[in-house]
């Protein structure tokens, strides 16, 4: 008979060959987290292999990611498509379906790429949060799934897990189980030599149930997953655990954290853990099938759910089908933008980017149900939160639509992360844009994931004024745009801010998006609304009125210092064009024949309150530019536009520099 030991001895076995053959992994949390992993794929876990897109599935998340061999094991063990056995023998190598980390679109069954410690314990956040708000729109008949989350103590040990387990505890999101690794080592030996932590105290402070067992013990495993599923409060699950369980020789060591077994202690890790074959990657028939039967008692749950599914109410069923299965947006939802837009050409005062932005979102957020709003503390000072249309989602709540991060930009990105993966929503949330830097790792996760939560950072440039440099971003849009998969939107005013967000929803299964708008008013530009242009990514906002002297070519707010600028050159004869660019990335998408008609051959002049990062391949060798060449400074912005000579009269100097020299 089939023992559990037998089943959590064929992942031990599967990852240590594997491991082996690439000479390249991690084994030691695969060995010692196997038999928790077995208890709760056979036992608790619901999915189905053959549906692996199943939406009311539950979640599983190898933070760890560095033990990808545990959950490509599990997924081949189980029954999924991918990885096969080759798969399994291909690990780490070019190409193969089994990277060195996990990663999101292979094979099915991995629901987050992660690697980055941390990171997959703030996404699971992210997924529990997306749980329970799915069920308070839709009931639990058709949404009530579980997200369970294995970690290590690096996962705890990086700060993000504070931002991500402080939310959890404080949003009571009980369907979220995390397994802790507790195995008190890390690559450099003994946690002894960098924590004293209290880790169980420290979850217990943040609202969470602890519970501790022993992670090589099956009934104690069982005993503590039924006990969190039936808590109302998130759950740590401290698995006291042996790293390198079955190695005679690394055993409790920290050698077997990140690097193989010596040949030679392959054959003593079968002989301790009683397994008797000595081919590699070999799973006896009878093990190989009772792990393709375990997951059979699920396929009742999957008929249930979609026999629930189709009981529904009409309506509400179709918005679910909307939503979270085909994920489409609403057929009329473009009439909100065209609305807004139309609104402000009838107003010619002058409107700050994130009052625009927030002028937009009046008009979207009730007309797209799954636009899920979120600030960290800043959702005034942001414009993302709109009167009569945000409601909070809070513990004793979750029907809302509008997520207070508190002031964690860090797990805030993070989490969105997850809310994009679980599926069901189009998560947006705000900070100030000097502040990104807090949340580029999981930015770089979603870019490398090409998932698209929407990122809409305000206060963009030195004209914060007064907060001085630690809140006037300079390096940061260039650290955005340097990010693969990232669209980087800087719109003028407030019609390209509506296009801007037109093409981010139309567009958001691309990548990430991230929006960058003022905190002072910009002057309003264009006059008229018929074709989306900031979805090109460039175009000439004000055309020379003869053959082009020279072109000016801004974003965001120094477009208006452009339009000024052309303006007092045409006074003294100098007939210049203006380019707005709200997105490079876009703009280089263009076919060339558009990207020369809209720069045209004459000298070219850049101007972006930012440092000029990129911008070179723009201004050629007869033009010139004009941005920030440091850090700004404090004082009231309208004199750091003069301080920092982003004035018409200056740019004018250049371009007539420019011509002088040509």
């Amino acid at each position: 008979m089939v023992s559990q030991k037998d089943m959590a001895n064929a992942i031990r076995i599967l990852a240590v060959d594997a491991i082996s053959k690439a000479k390249s992994g991690h084994p030691g949390i695969v060995l010692g987290m196997a038999d928790v992993a077995t208890v709760l794929f056979t036992k608790f876990l619901k999915f189905n292999p053959n549906h692996p897109e199943w939406q009311d599935r539950d979640r599983f998340v190898m933070s760890s990611g560095h033990g990808s061999m545990l959950l490509y094991s599990l997924l081949y063990l189980s029954g999924y498509s991918e990885p096969s056995l080759e798969d399994i023998k291909d690990f780490r190598q070019l190409g193969s379906k089994t990277p060195g980390h996990p990663e999101y679109w292979r094979p099915a069954g991995v629901e987050a790429s992660t690697g980055p410690l941390g990171q997959g314990l703030g996404m699971s956040v992210g997924m529990a949060l997306a749980e329970r708000i799915l069920e308070a729109r839709f009931g639990s008949d058709i949404v009530s799934h579980y997200t369970y989350v294995l970690c290590g103590d690096g996962c705890l040990m990086e700060g993000i897990s504070e931002e991500a387990i402080s939310l959890a505890g404080h949003l009571k999101l009980n369907k979220l189980i995390a397994f802790w690794d507790d195995n008190d080592i890390t690559i450099d030996g003994s946690t002894e030599l960098s924590t004293s932590t209290d880790q169980r105290a420290r979850f217990l402070a943040h609202g969470w149930n602890v519970l501790s067992v022993d992670g090589h013990n099956h009934q104690e495993i069982e005993d503590a997953i039924r006990t969190a599923q039936n808590s109302d409060k998130p759950t740590l699950i401290a698995c006291k655990t042996a790293i390198g369980y079955g190695s005679p020789n690394f055993q409790g060591s920290s050698k077997c954290h990140g690097s193989p077994f010596p040949p030679e202690e392959i054959p003593l890790i079968r002989e301790r853990l009683g397994w008797p074959y000595e081919e590699a990657f070999f799973v006896p028939e009878d093990v190989l099938q009772q792990w393709r039967k375990s997951w059979l008692r699920n396929e009742e749950a999957y008929d249930v759910w979609q026999k629930n599914l189709e009981a529904k109410e009409p309506a509400l069923k179709a918005e679910y089908v909307r939503t979270v299965i085909e994920k489409k947006l609403p057929a009329d939802w473009k009439d909100a933008v065209q609305k807004m837009k139309e609104n402000r050409l009838a107003v010619t005062d002058a409107m700050a980017t994130r009052k625009s932005s927030q002028a937009v979102l009046s008009e979207l957020v009730p007309a797209i149900p799954e636009l899920l709003g979120g600030s960290a503390d800043l959702s005034e000072s942001n414009g993302v939160m709109v009167k009569n249309s945000h409601v909070p989602v809070t513990k004793d709540d979750y029907a809302g639509n509008f997520i207070h991060y508190g002031i964690r930009e860090h797990g805030m990105a993070a989490c969105m992360n997850g809310l994009v993966l679980h599926g069901g929503f189009i998560p947006f949330a705000s900070s100030f844009l000097s502040f990104v830097d807090y949340m580029l790792p999981s930015i770089r996760l979603a870019s490398l994931m090409k998932i698209g939560p929407i990122y809409v950072f305000s206060h963009d440039s030195f004209a914060v004024g007064e907060d001085g440099p630690s809140h006037q971003p300079v390096e940061q849009l260039a650290l955005l745009r340097f990010i693969p998969n990232v669209k980087v939107f800087r719109p003028a005013d407030a019609v390209e801010t509506a296009e801007c967000w037109q093409y981010i929803l139309e567009n958001r299964n691309e990548g990430p998006m991230a929006l960058i708008l003022t905190r002072q008013n910009v002057d309003a530009i264009r006059t008229e609304v018929s074709e989306n242009l900031a979805a090109k990514g460039a175009y000439v906002i004000s055309p020379a009125k003869g053959e082009r002297a020279a072109t000016i070519i801004a974003s965001g707010s120094e477009v208006a210092i452009a339009v000024k600028t052309q303006k007092l050159l045409a006074e003294e004869g100098v007939d210049v064009a203006v380019v707005a660019v709200p997105c490079r990335e876009l703009f280089e998408e263009q076919a060339e024949e558009y990207q020369n008609e809209v720069l045209g051959s004459a000298p070219r002049i850049v101007v972006e309150a930012a440092l000029l990062s990129g911008w070179d391949k723009y201004i050629g060798t007869d033009g010139a530019s004009w941005g920030m060449k440091g850090f700004g400074t404090s004082a009231p912005y309208q004199k750091l536009f003069d301080y920092f000579k982003f004035t018409p009269e200056h740019i004018a100097g250049l371009v007539k520099s420019c011509l002088n020299k040509n």
